[in-house]
């Protein structure tokens, strides 16, 4: 059969045993490793990851017709990418990839009313969902390591910390939090740093949660919380930051989002992106992540975005790359998934459960073995804008003692 074909070519380390739905079983061997065992329960499954794999291989564990019968759906996952990672160029390449390539400008197209309805899908979910896998601070972004036995709630609090030392914060100053969230990171550069924080988001849920927690934390008169585009955004702010929301983008809208944040920055401020990214140069979207979790989105290489922020007259004042944080970020949110899985099928059903299991692991997975990072990309409007050399942002971390958040984000 042409799947045997394909993955006799694909697996060089370890054994993938197939049971075929007349219940044969196929073995497909490597070197000596593990032995991960999976059944197809439909005559289908089988063409259908020949011709599309990348989209093919989520949907039919999705809606069980493709079962792990040994082993955990990260493991699965995690032999089937380190042998692709180690897989020549073949005329399968093109198939895996999906070609999409070929049309991600099509993929990528976000004017405002579809980029809302983009995100509408994702974030706009239960607020009890994101409460059990979550930090109690709701930080739905790569979070900060610097030691590896660390809680995810130690992390996320040093990632807004390490954050905050970037922006060379002083107190007074006006900060725009473009996707905000549900507002942790705009609360706590509000209470430590004392600046006045404008947050955007096109989350109606994640809004209300904001917007409430700003009350609840006695600082509503120093953040404020909309609904609205980046586009539409209008005034001069110190200080601009966000994270997370660059991968909803998409690289044909990448001239207005510069051209925006040179806008809105003062003459003298510091700007701070934090976005996932792409080492392997440019790419597609995986057509499965890109019809299920987030329509519309596109993790970048860093060679689609420099030459745009160059073009607007914005000055690169500091990238730094976080190789393998968003992996034990993922891998922490993963556990505490399947730790309340039962809770999330109340929620939703089973089907939703095996969707965002196959999310969480297959994000993981990009992050470990596919080329994925995350960027800081820092910029400046003026080539003096910060110090000669980064000893500053240590200091600053030293200084300040990550709080952690004292309750559960208001629900």
């Amino acid at each position: 059969m042409l799947l045997g074909h394909m993955l006799r070519r694909i697996v060089r380390t370890g054994t993938l045993r197939v049971i075929a739905v007349d219940g044969r079983t196929h073995d497909f061997a490597g070197a000596p490793g593990r032995t991960i065992t999976i059944r197809l329960h439909d005559r289908k499954v089988a063409r259908e990851l020949v011709r599309n794999p990348r989209l093919m291989l989520g949907e039919a564990y999705m809606d069980g017709r493709l079962t792990v019968e040994d082993a955990t759906l990260y493991e699965f996952l995690d032999l089937a990418a380190s042998n692709l990672a180690a897989a020549p160029r073949s005329l399968w390449s093109p198939l895996l990839d999906g070609f999409g390539h070929t049309f991600r400008v099509f993929q990528q197209f976000n004017p405002a009313k579809r980029a809302q309805a983009n995100v509408h899908h994702h974030y706009d979910l239960s607020k009890t969902l994101y409460d059990l896998f979550l930090d109690s601070d709701r930080q739905y972004s790569c979070a900060y390591f610097t030691a590896p036995d660390q809680t995810i709630e130690e992390a996320q609090a040093q990632k807004k910390r390490h954050i905050a030392a970037k922006l060379l914060l002083k107190p007074g100053q006006r900060v725009l939090d473009i996707g905000c969230g549900w507002g942790g990171l705009a609360l706590y550069l509000a209470k430590e740093c004392e600046v006045e924080v404008t947050g955007i988001t096109l989350s109606t849920e994640q809004l209300d949660v904001a917007r409430r927690r700003a009350v609840a934390a006695g600082l509503a008169e120093r953040v404020r919380f909309e609904l609205i585009d980046y586009r539409k955004v209008e005034g001069q702010f110190d200080r601009i930051v966000s994270v997370g929301m660059f991968e909803h983008v998409g690289v044909i809208h990448y001239p207005t989002f510069f051209r925006q944040v040179h806008e809105l920055l003062a003459r003298d401020g510091v700007a701070l992106l934090h976005s996932i990214g792409r080492a392997d140069g440019p790419g597609s979207t995986n057509p499965w992540m890109r019809r299920y979790i987030f329509p519309g989105g596109y993790a970048p290489a860093l060679s689609e975005v420099t030459p745009v922020v160059e073009k607007t007259g914005l000055f690169v004042t500091d990238i730094e790359i976080l190789r393998l944080h968003y992996a034990e970020t993922l891998k922490r949110w993963r556990a505490r998934f399947l730790a309340n899985r039962e809770r999330v099928r109340q929620l939703y059903d089973e089907r939703f459960c095996r969707m965002w299991e196959f999310y969480l692991a297959a994000s993981e997975i990009a992050f470990r073995h596919q080329g994925h990072i995350v960027f800081q990309m820092q910029m400046a409007k003026t080539v003096d804008a910060v110090p000669l050399t980064r000893d500053y942002i240590g200091d600053w971390e030293k200084s300040h003692v990550a709080p952690m958040a004292s309750d559960r984000a208001v629900a």
